[in-house]
């Protein structure tokens, strides 16, 4: 398999996923604004979204997807199904009980979360009804995350990275043309999480059929293989999904915040989402099931020779795109969300958090690499310990930043606890001899370098003043920063080529 391939291939779905993605929250900008209704939805949607990263999409994968593929290179068929059988079984059981408490205990979940709004008994009681409908997308989008572990153990990438641009059309859908039938509208937004949710579980079971890897669900805690995923999943939580228990401990310091800035950071955390699901996601997505599997058969050079693939490529693309996100921040959000009722205000006080969270972009995308290299060796330990350590790191940085910076230092936390977490998993996997660096790294950091500035330079001459893309039509928006991008990919890598950086460079085989 090639894993270069498989990353483009990924990428180009998580491409179009996104592209939809900022669509649907133009929409949304233009229909609600930064406001009340907007501010309860996003603190509704982002309990069971955490919830899908901390253990749908995070722990969960991370745990499940190697002792699956050791099954599958060392057990055979018979043992392999067993597996999935009993883990499904446990998961659907699991899911639908943590469903039912959630819906009943909303009003709880929204005061411990989002503690800023039982001042307001609207605000509050708003939020509690969004999250009523919808806390059961974690059932539907958990089992679709068993369901994309399956096929990416089994190389079939295309078909879970295309499936979160339903979530998205649903959202579209809704927001456009269904909410004027729902009183506030702004539950249309609620039951377009529930209905994309149940859309991407129903997406993927036609080719789980085509693989005769469809569960058929059994129920027995004594199944050797699923307590091993369980013991695996409770400490993966927070090794996987620091920034995520972070971001949900920001919604509490934003909720004491001034109206508005729940939604500030959560639209440059979209834009952030951006890079960090193109590249980061991709990545830890396509390498886990090679490096389980190099693991799995001892080939400890081949595993660090993955490694060091994947390092370089996060460099290569991270490093461009944090500093485009810095340069480009009013282009991007005035040319994605400054419609209707999303106003100039809104768009400045995104820039800074826009900005903030540009200065962990490289650190965020690197843990999606890191980490995986430690679960893949069924290593749940040294990640937790640094997790927990940076967890502590970014509050103590929270509260030093919000007074001064309000929402941006909020977001500047973030990155830099980001950074802190690639930079002690880097040193775990280095003082255990588990990676070692191949050839050339000075150079390709020299490479990158002059690209980054000059691409930079470029950038910011193209731009221009700030002042013209907040007065400037939708149209002449779009055409502009299209032209932005594509002079700043120019020069990137017209300076990557003339230093001698060739597409070949990248072409690697991983486990088939």
């Amino acid at each position: 398999m090639n894993l270069l391939r498989a990353l483009a291939t990924v990428s180009s779905f998580t491409l179009a996923s996104r592209i939809l993605g900022f669509v649907r929250d133009s929409v949304i900008a233009r229909a609600f604004g930064a406001g009340l209704a907007t501010d309860a939805f996003i603190v509704a949607f982002r309990i069971p979204n955490l919830l899908r990263r901390l253990f749908a999409e995070g722990a969960f994968s991370q745990a499940f997807v190697p002792i699956l593929a050791e099954y599958r290179n060392r057990r055979g068929d018979t043992e392999t199904h067993a597996l999935l059988d009993h883990v499904t079984g446990f998961l659907t059981v699991a899911l639908i009980l943590v469903t039912a408490v959630g819906t009943v205990a909303a009003p709880l979940i929204i005061w411990i979360s989002a503690p800023g709004f039982s001042a307001d008994p609207g605000k509050f009681g708003l939020t509690v009804a969004l999250l009523q409908v919808t806390f059961p997308y974690i059932l539907f989008i958990s089992l679709t995350a068993l369901a994309a572990g399956v096929l990416n153990t089994w190389g079939r990438f295309s078909v879970p990275a295309a499936t979160p641009i339903l979530l998205n059309l649903s959202f579209i859908v809704f927001a456009l043309w269904l909410a004027p039938y729902f009183d506030p509208p702004v539950m249309a937004l609620a039951w377009a999480v529930f209905v994309g949710g149940a859309l991407q579980l129903a997406f993927q079971i036609p080719f789980l059929l085509r693989l005769r890897l469809l569960p058929r669900p059994r129920l027995s805690l004594a199944h050797e293989g699923m307590r091993r995923v369980l013991r695996q999943m409770g400490p993966a939580v927070l090794g996987v999904s620091v920034g995520q228990v972070s971001l949900l401990i920001n919604t509490i310091f934003a909720s004491f915040l001034v109206t508005g800035s729940v939604s500030w950071l959560y639209y440059a955390d979209r834009l952030m989402e951006f890079p960090t699901g193109l590249l980061g996601a991709a990545l830890g997505t396509i390498l886990l099931p090679s490096l389980s599997k190099t693991f799995a058969d001892g080939a400890h050079g081949e595993y660090s020779r993955l490694l060091d693939w994947g390092l370089r490529l996060t460099i290569l693309l991270a490093v461009p795109a944090a500093a485009a996100l810095a340069v480009l921040a009013v282009p991007l959000i005035a040319t994605l969300f400054h419609y209707g009722a999303f106003s100039a205000e809104d768009v400045r006080q995104t820039r800074s958090a826009l900005v903030a969270y540009s200065v962990g972009l490289v650190g965020l995308i690197l843990v999606r690499v890191l980490a995986p290299a430690f679960y893949a060796r069924q290593d749940i330990r040294t990640p937790v310990k640094i997790a927990v350590l940076t967890l502590v790191a970014t509050q103590l940085m929270n509260l030093v930043f919000v007074w001064p910076l309000q929402h941006a230092g909020l977001a500047l936390a973030i990155g830099l606890g980001a950074c802190m977490n690639a930079t002690l998993l880097y040193r775990g996997l280095r003082s255990r001899g588990i990676f070692q660096p191949q050839p050339g790294w000075g150079r390709f950091f020299a490479q990158v370098g002059a690209a980054t500035v000059a691409m930079t330079v470029t950038l910011a001459f193209a731009a221009g003043a700030a002042a013209w893309w907040m007065e400037a039509g939708a149209g002449l928006r779009a055409a502009r920063l299209t032209g932005v991008v594509v002079a700043g990919i120019a020069a990137y890598g017209a300076v990557l080529w003339l230093g001698g950086v060739r597409p070949r460079d990248f072409i690697k085989r991983g486990a088939d």
